[in-house]
Order: structure tokens, then C-alpha cells, then sequence
């Protein structure tokens, strides 16, 4: 049995992973579940890169927004020079519209920030410093001007500064006003202002609003007010639906996808929120969450985002898991100074840079084509189609997680539940993982039902006999001995008489109680390791028996001595062994229940966890109790004394961490300046 023991420990010892390298600041990448960046080949590449000067109408100056229309022309907010500019498909220039005549007069725009185009051709400009929204036709002429709305819906002194605006199907015209908190501003077809929908919710921190609820109403007026932060921009998708972007940073909702009435409805299934990055890259200059300042529709779902802190474009599917990125910061081509504006030139991507006035034109490499088809054709039914291409993904980058989502999807779609389930694991789902787990469970059940029975009636079976014999053995006694081995099991249930035999009759032994820790330690690396994946959240890089080890035995030697320290100046009766035994007895239901309870998070789904989590507590409560009882008995205190005994041991036990880190980090100082003295003294010898 020892030899089998050294060999159970030897193996949970050297059960643990090497974490994967993470990504630089210079690298492309994609979020694992644990949020590291992991390397990732290039999505797209850069196919040209187009300054103004490249056409016959003269040098961009400051442009800040684009828009890919009907035709594949492109539209070109050229704000610094007053104009839209427009290209064809083949990117030339096409037109430029900057005057024009109204009602007989010349007319021109100034500073615009914004521009759509409807189906039709019809242009959308958001003429920013003239306060207004200027429609032209297909072929650059003047259809209607519609100005500052005037409505009782308009808070006072509110002003009107039209910067980006998207209209539907319907004709309805969404635009964003500098400055307008309330959220979107909507028109009707016919230009009539109706309201605002998609507001933002109010962020605001517990102490602020605490001090301005004790203020004075002068006080209060002096202090910063409560007001939702403002988009700043957005888009419309092929089905109505609208999507924003705004630049509040660290926020978990930069992105929305609002329904006509304003709600949002983005999905947020992937591993973190669609936020852009999640955490600082090695070598990066820039920290912090991402800023977005655009974000475009894509097809089946797709979106993509424009982040200016880093000068990087991140694509998402319908569900929020990121599928790529790509992009930085810099002057050189294929990076953005300034990152203006987004736009979706069919599969391809281009990027408006306003500060180095010049557009960007990238193209999906084999990478990046091969994620787009299988997402398509996931999202079209052609669940085979879709495999195949999430398989030459992977064998592009074995590390992309959401492509073993989609392989398993698609089984999921063909009713390959056994296999889908292995790989929503590799992909870290939990959530499809569960739903094949039930379906594949149901298959089991209604294959075998009959030996299921069979077994669930012979094992009530026993159990009921055993509880017959038992009975039996024990009619008539009232009085039972128990040995060494037996007093913890009858611990458990009887827990003053069992505490009181430890101590007086002497049935407590430190080496069952060593025992009972050594189990706790293999029960803990158990649950970690082989725990269900349903309920098993540790990383399997970072999981480490040293740590057990550490996070068990520490704390148990180290109650144990503030006990004993603290009750020896309390009157307290037990002596240290007597403290180490009962407190090791009082982790046996932990021993118990972790064992069994492993089994069952493997045979459960998400929705069914509850009981799990339950377990945990009972468990924990159970520890507790007999904790209690076996410190009021060991030190025979009263209740009361015991609690503030139990307390105050928590206590001591801060204290001596604080002492011992507080030591070592004097000697560490102390080693360093004996070391530097004797590096000194070398030297000058």
C-alpha cells in the first residue's frame, strides 16, 4: 500500500502542463480561455495603400470617415478640405462633392465628419459645422437639406453637431450628435425628428454618489454630473439592426447591436466580452483596454472594430468570439497613425489613417479567407463545408480555439455528440459542451436503460442489507467502543463524544491525522485535475501540486500554532498535538465528499451544477462545526469563548505572515548589501 501510495503521489506531482509562449506587441494574435495572447498567423495583408495625391482631385487633409456603398464605391469624409470625395470599385476617383447649388445659390460643406449611402446611391453627409444633414442623388446633386430639428424631446441648450449617421431600409436616419448624451438621434423618412433610442446607462462610482447624496444642492451643483457617455459611431446591417462603438475605456459594452427600439442585443458568448484586447501584450508601449472609434456589419453575423489606442482592427463572430486581428501603431504602411474610420470593400478591409491622410487597403490572406468561409458556411447550413475549413484553420494555428467551437458545432448539427463534446473541450466551452453532454448522456440512457436498472435496483439492494446487518449486530447495545481507526468516522456524527474520547481517552493519534491531510491534499489536486470540465475551471498550465501542498499544510500548521499560541495565554486545556489531531479530524468531511463529488461533476451538465456547488458548502459548514466542537472541546472553553477564540486565531495567523514575510524580506535586504560589500571588495582587490 506505500508503494502504492509513493506512486499515486509521484504521478499528481509531475501532472502538470507547460503554458504556451505568449504573444509580443509586434506579433498578430488571438485570446486563449485563460486570457493569454497566443500567436496567430497574419489575417490579412496589406494589398495598397492610397494617398490623395494619387488622384487628380489633390491630397486628403484630415479625413474621419468612410463608408463602402452600393456598387462598390467608396465614400471618403475628406473633412479637413471640405468635401466627400468618391471612388469606384477599382478604387479611382469617381467624384468629388464639396459645392453646390441650392435654390439657385452656391452652397458648400463644411467640415464634414460624416457620410452613407443608401441602395439606391443616394449620398448621406453629415455637414458637422453647418449643423445639418445634406442628401445628394446618385449622380452628386442636391435632393434635400434637412437642418437642426427643433422638438420639445431636446434638452435645453442642447446643441446640434451632426458627426456620423446611418440609414435603414426604411429610410429612417439615424445620426450622432456631439455631445448627445440621450443617445441616438432618430429621423423619419421625410426628415422629421422623433426621438432618441440606445441610450447609454449611467456609470458612476459608489463613494460620488454617496457625497452627493450629504451635499448641499449648492455643493451639488459644483460637483461633476451623472450623464452616460456619448457614441461615436455606428452602422447598419443588412437586417435593420444598428451598431455602435463608443471610446469609454474599460468597459465590458464598447460595442452594441440595437434593435429598432434600442436595445441591445449583442451577444456575448465568447470567452471575454467583444472589448478588443483584454490585457497588456510583452513589449507593448501602450497599455490599458482598447478605445474603439468605428465598427462595421459584416456577413453571417460578422463584425469588425476599429481600436485608435493601438491602431488594430478585431473581428468577431455573432457570438463575440474574436476571430482575429490585425494592424499597430506606426508611420510605416500597414500601420496607422491615427485611425479614423473602418470600412468592408467586399472580403477585403480599408482603413482610413487621419493623420497620415492616406487609406489603407488590406486583404485576407489564406488564413483569414479560410475563418470567413467556414463561418459562412456554418452560418448557411453546410455544416461539412464548414469542418473542413475550420480543420485546414487548425492546421494553420493548432492553438485557435474557436475553430474547435466550430468543428464542433457542425457535429453537433449532424448529431455526432460524442465527438462534438471532445471538441467543444479543446475549445473550451463549456456552454456547447453541456448541450452535447446532455444529448450524448440521453443516447446512453435509452441504449442501456436496462442494465441502469438493473444496476440502480442491486445497488439499493445491498445498501439495504448492509443496513439490515448492521442493525442487527448492533440491537440491544447501548453503548458502542470504538477503536483508533473508527474515532474520526465517528467524529463526524458525534462530534462532542468523539473530540472528548481523542482527548481523554487517548484514541487520537497524529499519524491518522497526518493521513486525513495527506487525503485532503490528494482530494484537492484530484478535484483540480480530474475535476468535470462543466465545473472544472483551473488552467491546466498553471495547476501545480507544489501549491496544494502549500495552500494546505500551511494553513493547517499554521492554525494550529496560533491556536495553541493564543489559547496557552487564554487558559485554554489542549495541548499542541491534541490541537493538531482535532483540527486535522475536523477536515475529514471535506476528504469525504471531495472524492465522490468528482465523479459526479463528470456525469452532470451546467444546468445541473447546483447540487455541486451545494456539496461545496455542506462540506465547508460540516469542516466548520466540527472545527468548533473540537476546539471547545480540546481547550474545554464555553461557546462563546470559542468563537472569539476561533476568531482571534485568524488573527494571529495574519500577524505571523506578516512577521514572516516581514523576515525574510529584512534578510533578503541583508544578503543583497553583504553581497554588494564583498562584490566592492573584490573588486578593489
Amino acid at each position: 500500500m506505500k508503494r502504492w501510495f509513493a506512486a499515486i503521489m509521484i504521478a499528481l506531482l509531475l501532472a502538470s502542463g507547460t503554458e504556451a509562449a505568449p504573444a509580443s506587441a509586434n506579433e498578430t494574435y488571438n485570446y486563449s480561455y485563460w486570457g493569454t495572447p497566443v500567436p496567430a498567423p497574419d489575417p490579412y495583408a496589406l494589398e495598397q495603400v492610397i494617398y490623395g495625391s494619387d488622384w487628380s482631385a489633390g491630397p486628403l487633409s484630415a479625413p474621419q470617415d468612410l463608408y463602402a456603398g452600393p456598387g462598390g464605391k467608396l465614400y471618403i469624409a475628406d473633412t479637413g478640405n471640405n468635401r466627400i470625395v468618391i471612388l469606384d470599385r477599382d478604387l479611382k476617383l469617381a467624384g468629388v462633392v464639396g459645392g453646390f447649388d441650392h435654390d439657385g445659390k452656391k452652397d458648400a460643406l463644411s467640415g464634414p465628419q460624416g457620410v452613407f449611402a443608401d441602395r439606391d446611391g443616394n449620398m448621406y453627409v453629415a455637414d458637422t459645422d453647418n449643423r445639418r444633414i445634406v442628401e445628394f442623388d446618385n449622380g452628386g446633386k442636391l435632393k434635400r437639406i434637412i437642418p437642426e430639428p427643433e422638438s420639445t424631446l431636446l434638452r435645453k441648450g442642447f446643441q446640434y453637431t451632426p458627426t456620423k449617421l446611418a440609414v435603414d431600409k426604411a429610410g429612417r436616419l439615424y445620426v450622432i450628435s456631439q455631445g448627445s448624451y440621450e443617445g441616438i438621434m432618430e429621423f423619419e423618412s421625410d426628415g422629421a425628428f422623433s426621438g432618441f433610442i440606445g441610450t447609454n446607462r449611467v456609470k458612476f462610482s459608489p463613494v460620488d454618489l454617496f457625497w452627493k447624496r450629504i451635499s448641499t444642492k449648492a455643493q451639488r451643483e459644483q460637483m461633476q454630473q451623472f450623464i452616460p457617455i456619448e457614441f461615436n459611431n455606428l452602422d447598419v446591417d443588412e437586417n435593420g439592426f444598428i451598431y455602435t462603438s463608443t471610446s469609454e475605456e474599460n468597459s465590458d459594452q464598447p460595442l452594441k447591436r440595437l434593435n429598432p427600439s434600442g436595445t441591445d442585443i449583442l451577444r456575448s458568448k465568447g470567452y471575454f466580452p467583444p472589448k478588443g484586447d483584454v490585457g497588456n501584450l510583452e513589449g507593448a508601449s501602450v497599455t490599458g483596454s482598447s478605445i474603439f472609434v468605428d465598427v462595421i456589419a459584416d456577413r453571417a453575423g460578422m463584425y469588425s472594430a476599429l481600436d485608435a489606442k493601438r491602431g488594430r482592427v478585431f473581428t468577431y463572430d455573432k457570438d463575440g468570439n474574436l476571430l482575429y486581428e490585425f494592424g499597430g501603431l506606426g508611420s510605416q504602411q500597414g500601420n496607422f497613425r491615427t485611425p479614423a474610420a473602418i470600412g468592408m470593400l467586399g472580403d477585403r478591409i480599408a482603413v482610413l489613417d487621419k493623420d497620415n491622410s492616406r487609406l489603407s487597403v488590406f486583404a485576407p490572406t489564406t488564413y483569414g479567407s479560410l475563418i470567413r468561409s467556414a463561418v459562412l458556411a456554418l452560418g448557411e447550413g453546410k455544416t461539412d463545408e464548414s469542418t473542413a475549413d475550420w480543420k485546414r484553420v487548425l492546421q494553420l494555428n493548432a492553438n485557435f480555439d474557436v475553430a474547435y467551437i466550430g468543428i464542433g458545432k457542425s457535429l453537433l448539427k449532424q448529431g455526432d455528440n460524442r465527438e462534438a463534446m471532445s471538441y467543444f473541450k479543446l475549445g473550451n466551452s463549456r456552454e456547447y459542451y453541456s448541450e452535447a453532454f446532455k444529448r450524448y448522456r440521453k443516447e446512453v440512457v435509452f441504449e442501456h436503460f436496462g442494465t441502469i436498472v438493473l444496476v440502480i435496483a442491486l445497488a439499493i439492494a445491498v445498501v439495504i442489507a448492509a443496513v439490515k446487518l448492521a442493525g442487527r449486530k448492533t440491537k440491544g447495545q447501548f453503548y458502542r467502543e470504538f477503536g483508533i481507526i473508527r474515532n474520526p468516522f465517528y467524529t463526524l456524527l458525534h462530534p462532542f463524544n468523539g473530540f472528548w474520547e481523542m482527548k481523554y481517552e487517548r484514541k487520537g493519534r497524529l499519524g491518522v491525522a497526518f493521513s486525513i491531510v495527506a487525503l485532503l491534499v490528494v482530494a484537492m489536486i484530484v478535484k483540480r485535475q480530474w475535476g468535470g470540465f462543466v465545473v472544472n475551471f483551473n488552467n491546466p498550465d498553471q495547476l501545480s501540486t507544489l501549491n496544494e501542498l502549500k495552500f494546505i499544510l500551511l494553513p493547517f500548521f499554521l492554525w494550529c500554532i496560533a491556536n495553541w499560541s493564543l489559547t496557552t495565554l487564554m487558559d485554554g486545556e489542549g495541548k499542541f498535538t491534541e490541537i493538531m489531531i482535532a483540527t486535522a479530524y475536523s477536515l475529514l468531511p471535506l476528504v469525504l465528499i471531495y472524492f465522490p463529488q468528482v465523479l459526479y461533476s463528470n456525469a452532470i451538465t451546467a444546468d445541473e451544477s447546483s447540487f455541486y456547488y451545494l456539496l461545496d458548502t455542506i462540506a465547508m459548514i460540516w469542516f466548520v462545526w466540527l472545527l468548533f466542537t473540537g476546539t471547545m472541546t480540546v481547550h474545554q472553553y464555553s461557546a462563546g469563548k470559542t468563537i472569539v477564540t476561533m476568531l482571534l486565531t485568524l488573527v494571529v495567523m495574519g500577524i505571523i505572515i506578516f512577521l514572516g514575510v516581514l523576515f525574510f524580506s529584512m534578510l533578503q535586504q541583508m544578503i543583497n548589501f553583504a553581497s554588494s560589500i564583498y562584490r566592492e571588495i573584490t573588486f578593489r582587490m
